[in-house]
């Protein structure tokens, strides 16, 4: 880090951000809770896991942005944290493509 960069005082968040980091975290948890208690298939097949993964992505997003700070950082810091984003696109891409296109197996019912 450069000495102007940590003189600025820029790069760190208040105690009431990191509160409201940990309220955003702690409400995600209990709406994750609670969809996993709820039987959303009504909606579509698999409305529960889609709803878990969008809350997930919303506290993963708020932890790397304030706790990892990565919201004061560099451009060159925000392309490598969107191009992992677009990395795990593809790799859930490639899992979901085999895991859909498998027969049945032995252990289906």
């Amino acid at each position: 880090m450069s000495e102007k960069h940590i003189e600025s005082g820029e790069g760190h968040i208040a105690i009431p951000g990191y509160l409201g980091v940990f309220a955003v975290l702690v409400v995600g948890t209990i709406l994750t809770y609670w969809a996993a208690t709820k039987d959303m298939d009504w909606i579509f097949p698999g409305a529960n896991t889609l709803v878990a993964l969008l809350i997930a992505f919303t506290k993963m997003t708020c932890v790397m942005l304030f706790f990892m700070h990565v919201y004061w950082s560099p451009k060159l810091i925000w392309l490598s944290a969107i191009a992992s984003f677009f990395w795990l696109a593809i790799m859930f891409a490639y899992t979901m493509q085999d895991y859909l296109t498998r027969s049945s197996g032995v252990f289906s019912t």
